[in-house]
């Protein structure tokens, strides 16, 4: 029973996905304009998106999603693959990219325009054994150095809201990692699970309960694509809507995703 359920349930979202809303020519135009889907992931955030380890190509929700997009658009899809957010931005300002798969912020609004999010990750905090630290309010202090990977979500979060403890920022994920699990810094702050694999490497060191932030996943694209922007808010809330993004998560096994709200389109 439980197959046939799992079957049934597989067909209630091919049927869901099978008339998404359609695509205005304005739209199309603005979003491919080179008659290809020029889509930007980022793997800084190995919840979104990661490496195969035995191809080395680009896997993920953020890379099933861009399919999907390019699938409704009619149009061939053309990854381009970044180690980190700030890499993906940087392309994406440079006129490289059609849409781009990052995190929301303020920083990043200025020049990129954002669909709601369709997923949500927990942004944590890990300390050493012996820290004094307990809590997530415990962490911003005078003479605490927190280890960021630079013009991260979080970085450019913490950056804002931080009043006493450091940030030190640190130009990749590993490097980040490195500079916790070595000694170098008192907090490793970042995507949780980023953090809970540092954390595993450094005997003793404790991941903080609760989040100090919601790093929000969603599809930018550049300024100006006034009619492409509107398509692709109803396309995120659609693959909310239908599960898609619930199956995604489900399929990777991802314990610290969970699909965002539904947002208005206006």
């Amino acid at each position: 029973m439980k197959k046939i359920a799992t079957a049934l349930a597989g067909l209630m979202l091919l049927a869901a996905c099978a008339t998404p809303p359609p695509v205005p020519p304005a739209a199309r135009a603005e979003l491919a304009p080179a008659g290809k889907l020029r889509a930007g992931i980022n793997l800084g955030n190995g919840v979104i998106a990661t490496r195969d380890p035995a191809t080395g190509e680009a896997r993920g929700i953020a890379v099933n999603v861009a399919r999907e997009l390019g699938r409704r658009l009619g149009v061939p899809v053309e990854l381009a693959v970044f180690e980190q957010a700030r890499n993906a931005v940087d392309a994406m300002q440079a006129g490289a990219l059609d849409v781009v798969f990052v995190a929301i912020e303020p920083v990043r609004a200025a020049v990129i325009d954002f669909t709601a999010p369709y997923a949500e990750i927990e942004g944590s905090y890990a300390v050493p054994a012996e820290s004094p630290i307990r809590s997530v309010e415990d962490v911003d202090r005078a003479g605490v150095r927190i280890s960021v990977v630079a013009r991260s979500n979080y970085d450019l979060f913490l950056s804002r809201t931080l009043k006493h403890a450091q940030l030190v920022r640190v130009d990749t994920t590993q490097g980040s990692a490195d500079e916790f699990v070595t000694g170098r810094v008192d907090v490793l702050a970042g995507v949780k699970q980023r953090v809970d694999e540092a954390a595993a490497r450094l005997p003793g060191s404790r991941v903080l309960g609760g989040r100090f932030m919601a790093i929000r996943q969603a599809i930018g694209t550049p300024k100006g694509r006034a009619a492409g922007l509107a398509w692709l808010k109803e396309f995120v809330e659609d693959i909310k809507a239908s599960g898609l993004v619930a199956r995604e998560i489900e399929r990777a096994g991802l314990r610290d995703a969970t699909v965002a709200p539904a947002a208005p389109l206006h």
